[in-house]
């Protein structure tokens, strides 16, 4: 190996530390030490092993890289400054509220693809990037940086088991094994075997590696690739390595070095470090750019009115039809796909779907990184079992990222199967994801229609369906915008406006039915959209039912479409009654526990019956 190359690297290692530690004494907060004892195998990386193209760091078939132990942040703004993506004046603005150096990386900058620092989170994504490559036919690799004390999080061997399974033999895991965590050491400290086995049981290749001997470094990169295993470097490394003061020794997570013990630091490292500035960086194979674009228009569909169709079935159906016009559409499932009926996206494009089993954070994870890829990204599972990838979605919000799930089997009208399958949380928690675009459709049409708004949206999508086969209420021309909402029933006169979706939008049809026939009049609104809601249509309905406003909805009463409405009309003078679930429910007949919890028709009736 070149003694010159091996010492190159190494004085780039040190000039990264001095970055970071410049950066975050100027800042008086961040991790230096964290930054510092993965800046070996940082530099060995940008400057040594990949291919990419720096003044395009989105270029489609640059290898990747995710920093999953986000916190090192100040370690990867400085690998940019020294490849002139900006300025080293700008590191010392780190955490500044002026500034997009933020404490933890987001795509604000141009060359961080995602959000990173909950931890656990990164080698999912890097999954889900090398599923595009595989889609794609592209040749670039994907390494990942993760944290020792992060390797705690079952999410990463979600994402360790599933990249093994699909032999995903371009991803590059680099574990920085520098034993301490935030409060105390971690689990299994330095030993490094642990993390070895475990790696090995999920099928991954695997080197055992001094994180700190740069000729060691370069050769297991230098093997980066072969065979069909994804590969984990596990690198034994030292926090705070080339501050000798600190080296090693609890209570300098998350700490800054004051003045004084910055200058000393960097006095120690510079005579060893070395600028990156004159370094060639190798370029990723040249490959077209991808041109594709939802299609001007859809095939139609074909219902008709009264047919019997669950929305669940019309989801499976959508995805079928529209995934042959529109190459951008993959799938994922979590072992549901013959509930939730993408099996039908599964039997028509085998190649774009993707089995993720019964492991909801790492689906969740994956759908963002093949979404970096231009993918359009159709996760789906039972609604109640994504509130285990919340923050998966969270994070994607802060991602700006660009995935579309569908949670089926929502609420008690699922019937039988009991509370732990009824999804009655989930409009609340999508609600509250940054951008998001919560959508609950009546009918097959409405979903199919959805489903075509969906994959041209940009966001974080969800769309609610159900179980129960419920009547088509829809012209097939029908369109639904998003932000939208429809007036089903309306009549002069009518006393109160009842505002539903999904399975309670038939309920209150029923509900407008029973009391027609007593003289009461009452106006029905769609609410498919229930963020953003179609407030102006509800706001304008209501005004002529005298401000009387009843909601039904089958999720808990709390965050759900009640308090979306009340929310968006409080202080208009508007009475807004909420009809919800308020207690843990049972198992029985959809028909009985619609009725036991006091969200069917009668309900309805009887709720607008106490306000007249």
């Amino acid at each position: 190996m070149n003694p010159a190359t091996v010492e190159m690297l190494s004085g780039i290692a040190n000039q990264l530390r001095i970055h970071s530690i410049t950066a975050t004494t100027a800042a008086g907060s961040g991790h230096p030490t964290s930054a510092c004892s993965a800046a070996d195998l940082v530099a060995a990386l940008f400057f040594g092993q990949m291919r990419f193209d720096p003044k395009n760091p989105q270029y489609r078939n640059n290898d990747r890289f995710i920093l999953s132990k986000g916190h090192a942040a100040p370690l990867l703004y400085a690998v940019w400054a020294e490849l002139g993506v900006l300025p080293v004046s700008d590191l010392a603005r780190l955490r500044q509220i002026g500034s997009d150096l933020e404490g933890h990386p987001t795509p604000r900058l141009p060359f961080v693809d995602v959000s990173t620092g909950s931890l656990g989170q990164g080698l999912s994504v890097g999954a889900g990037m090398q599923l595009a490559a595989r889609v794609d036919h592209l040749d670039f690799r994907t390494y990942v940086l993760l944290g020792d004390g992060e390797c705690a999080e079952g999410s990463v061997w979600e994402a360790a088991n599933f990249a093994g399974i699909y032999q995903l033999n371009s991803l590059i895991a680099l574990i920085d094994v520098n034993r301490l965590g935030q409060s105390q050491p971690t689990a299994f400290g330095h030993d490094l075997d642990v993390y070895k086995r475990r790696f090995e049981a999920f099928n991954w290749r695997t080197e055992v590696i001094d994180g700190h001997d740069m000729e060691e470094i370069i050769e297991v990169l230098s093997a980066a690739g072969l065979g069909t295993q994804p590969l984990a470097i596990i690198a034994k490394t030292v926090k705070g390595h080339g501050i000798p003061a600190i080296e090693d020794k609890e209570g300098w997570h998350g700490k800054p070095l004051s003045k004084e013990e910055a200058a000393r630091a960097i006095a120690e490292l510079q005579p060893k470090a070395r600028a990156a500035g004159d370094v060639p960086i190798a370029p990723p194979r040249a490959v077209a750019p991808d041109t594709r674009v939802a299609p001007e228009a859809y095939p139609p569909i074909h219902y008709k009115l009264g047919e019997l169709v669950a929305t669940r079935e019309a989801y499976g159906t959508a995805l079928a039809r529209i995934g042959g016009a529109d190459e951008r559409i993959v799938a994922l499932d979590g072992d549901t796909k013959n509930s939730t009926y993408s099996e039908k996206f599964m039997k028509k494009f085998p190649d774009r779907f993707f089995e993720c089993f019964i492991a909801e954070q790492n689906m969740v994870g994956a759908a963002l990184g093949l979404s970096v890829f231009h993918k359009e990204a159709f996760v789906s599972t039972f609604a109640a079992f994504l509130t285990r990838a919340h923050d998966q979605i969270r994070m994607a919000g802060h991602s700006m990222g660009n995935i579309k799930l569908c949670g089926s089997h929502v609420g008690v009208s699922i019937g039988e199967d009991g509370a732990s399958q009824m999804a009655l949380e989930d409009i609340a928690m999508m609600r509250a994801v940054a951008g998001s675009v919560v959508l609950y459709p009546a009918d097959a049409v409405a979903t199919e229609k959805l489903v075509e708004q969906m994959a041209r949206g940009r966001g974080i999508f969800f769309l609610r369906t159900s179980r129960p086969k419920a009547p088509v209420l829809y012209d097939n021309e029908e369109q639904f915008p998003i932000g939208g909402a429809k007036v089903l029933r309306k009549t002069p006169g009518d006393k109160v406006t009842v505002v539903a979706a999904g399975v309670t939008l038939h309920e209150a049809l029923r509900a407008a039915d029973e009391l027609s026939k007593e003289g009461v009049g009452i106006s029905v609104i769609d609410a498919y959209s229930v963020k953003p809601l179609g407030t102006d249509l509800i706001r304008s309905t209501a005004e002529q039912t005298g401000r009387q406003i009843v909601t039904v909805e089958d999720h808990y009463i709390e965050g759900g479409l009640g308090d979306a409405v009340a929310g968006e009309l409080s202080g208009e003078g508007f009475r807004v009654h909420k009809l919800g679930v308020r207690e843990s429910p049972h198992s029985g007949k959809s028909e009985e526990l619609l009725a036991r919890y006091g969200i069917n028709a009668q309900a309805i009736a009887g709720a607008v019956r106490a306000l007249i």
